[in-house]
C-alpha cells in the first residue's frame, strides 16, 4: 500500500477554504483512478514540534505504479492543478508519499 499524506496548516481564510476543499478538491480528488481510500483527519494534537495542522488528508493506492498512473492521469493533472487554490489559502501545507508496510 502507498500512502500520500498531505498537511494543512490553519488557512487565512477557513471559510474559503473549507468551500473550496469540500465543492472543488475533494470531488477531483476522488477521481483519481485506483484511489482505494481518502480520510481527512482534524483536531491534530502535536506531541512534539510545531503548531498542529488544521487538516490532514491521508489518500491510499495498492502501489507505488498506482499512484504514479493515478496522477498522470487527467484526473490527476486536474486535481494537482487545483492544488495551487489551497496554498493560496493555506501557505505552508506540506505533502509526502510513503510506502506502508504493516508489522504484525
Amino acid at each position: 500500500m502507498v500512502r500520500f499524506l498531505i498537511l494543512y496548516p490553519e488557512p487565512s481564510d477557513t471559510e474559503a477554504f473549507e468551500n473550496h476543499y469540500r465543492e472543488v478538491h475533494i470531488p477531483l480528488a476522488k477521481k483519481l483512478p485506483g484511489l482505494r481510500r481518502y480520510s481527512l483527519s482534524r483536531n491534530s494534537v502535536p506531541i512534539r514540534g510545531a503548531d498542529p495542522y488544521y487538516l490532514v488528508a491521508e489518500l491510499d493506492w495498492d502501489s507505488m505504479e498506482d499512484i504514479n498512473k493515478a496522477f498522470q492521469s487527467p484526473e490527476g493533472r486536474a486535481s494537482a492543478e487545483d492544488v495551487k487554490n489551497l496554498e493560496r489559502l493555506s501557505p505552508g501545507m506540506h505533502s509526502m508519499v510513503y510506502e506502508l508496510k504493516e508489522i504484525v
